[in-house]
């Protein structure tokens, strides 16, 4: 999902922790994808929540506090000749919470996409 096509029937904002280090794997496709752990607190308890960001690079690392914006998505794979799925979140924004300034845009530009 491009950063500034945010699709108003599905949208994530998420605030966290980065829990682990980025993963960056290679795709046969040519693609890269970089999968990080976010973690968050609900009620008191911590959820994590994994986030793929495609094709982009990723400056963020275990222990950052960050504002994720983007969609859910279910991605079904084969694995040790079984089928799996993983829902996560695909990453529009991934960004530190010491950068304001970038965070406000995101937000102006999530805040815009639910307006109906």
């Amino acid at each position: 999902m491009d950063a500034n096509n945010i699709d108003a029937n599905n949208m994530v904002l998420l605030r966290g922790s980065i829990t682990s280090e980025p993963v960056v794997r290679d795709l046969p496709s040519g693609d890269v994808v970089t999968h990080l752990e976010v973690t968050t607190r609900v009620a008191g308890r911590a959820t994590s929540v994994p986030v793929a960001v495609h094709d982009r690079p990723v400056t963020v690392g275990s222990g950052d506090e960050v504002v994720v914006t983007g969609h859910v998505s279910r991605r079904f794979f084969r694995s040790g000749g079984v089928t799996q799925s993983r829902t996560e979140v695909i990453a529009a924004d991934v960004i530190k919470t010491t950068r304001r300034r970038t965070i406000e845009r995101a937000l102006q530009r999530f805040v815009a996409a639910a307006t109906f």
